[in-house]
């Protein structure tokens, strides 16, 4: 019988955070107390968790002594300002922003053999939410498919960004829709309506962090650390779900009925028929598995495979993942 953890959410107050902590509650996760942190601006206000408020507290006077677990779903820069506290306090971390590049990178469907590496108390990164859906998707076809390369356009809802990247579709599209005057405020150019070619700032080689982070994860989790990856993230007018338009080269011909089989016989994916294909709004928002539709050679071409996913990112993509993660963790302490 696994014995209950007392917990703490790191940035409870943010949609993921928020997300987290509804999730510990629906897969009735063993909590003794959970403790909510945030920013001394959220501190002071209260989440439901199991019928009960529960007053967010400031991070910075915390003593993680008190807790075995913690998750860290605010910014990068929180997590690296905090997580060695946790971890010598005795507590593991789970973090979720890729603030730490030492922590090991763990989606469940994909590399669950890699927690029994782990030395308690231990750091732990749920990978972005791109790279748990790929994985998630890709994991399933080791050994049925040799993978040379992977070439992915990820198509991202503006919730990874926050609440207030949200606010800022729903504004501009109020007021588009309204023919007043359009200020962009979080994005630099109007979003609404509208392809933006990247998320966030680019290098000089003309990489974001988020792609050059989902490189660096996915093959990780595919255990394959010289896989050629070529990624390319839009901004998209969606609130939320990410989707994904995927191209894997193999180095022989794709069997595409093995490949089908694989793809159903996976426990956290929904394979969809040929004669349709999944989107957000109408599939994904709300469930807890990835889409995956649109499986077909390229044209011309049987040693590839070209593949549609789709997935709640704030949920599949971030906060399940995480909690699965614990999951396995507690397996792996009992």
């Amino acid at each position: 019988m696994t014995h209950p953890l007392d917990i703490a959410v790191v940035g409870a107050t943010g949609s993921v955070g928020e997300t987290l902590v509804q999730i510990l509650e629906e897969l009735s996760f063993p909590v003794a107390t959970l403790h909510l942190l945030a920013s001394m601006e959220s501190a002071g206000s209260s989440v439901m968790f199991a019928g009960k408020k529960i007053k967010v507290r400031e991070v910075d006077s915390f003593d993680f002594a008190q807790v075995k677990l913690a998750f860290f779903a605010a910014s990068p820069a929180v997590s690296r300002s905090f997580a060695d506290k946790a971890q010598h306090a005795g507590c593991t971390v789970i973090d979720l922003s890729g603030g730490l590049d030492d922590a090991l990178a763990l989606v469940p469907e994909a590399n669950a053999e890699q927690i029994a590496k782990l030395k308690l108390p231990a750091r732990i990164c749920s990978p972005s939410t791109s790279a748990v859906a790929l994985a998630v998707a890709l994991a399933p076809l080791k050994g049925l498919v040799d993978i040379e390369r992977v070439q992915v356009m990820a198509s991202l809802a503006v919730s990874a960004q926050g609440r207030e990247a949200v606010n800022e579709l729903a504004r501009q599209t109020a007021e588009l829709l309204n023919a007043r005057p359009l200020e962009p405020h979080f994005f630099d150019r109007q979003v609404a309506f509208n392809l933006l070619a990247q998320v966030g700032a680019a290098d000089e080689q003309g990489h974001t962090a988020v792609e050059r982070r989902l490189v660096s994860e996915l093959r990780v989790l595919l255990g394959q650390p010289q896989l050629k990856i070529s990624v390319s993230c839009v901004q998209v007018p969606v609130f939320f779900g990410d989707s994904f338009s995927v191209a894997v080269q193999s180095r022989r011909p794709v069997d595409l009925e093995a490949v089908k089989q694989a793809l159903e016989a996976a426990g956290s994916i929904e394979l969809v028929e040929d004669d349709d294909y999944p989107t957000p709004v109408g599939d994904a928002v709300g469930q807890d598995v990835v889409y995956v539709g649109r499986v077909r050679h390229g044209i011309d071409e049987p040693e590839q495979l070209n593949l549609w996913l789709t997935t709640d990112n704030l949920r599949k993509g971030a906060a399940l993942n995480a909690v699965q993660v614990a999951q396995l963790l507690i397996k792996h302490m009992a």
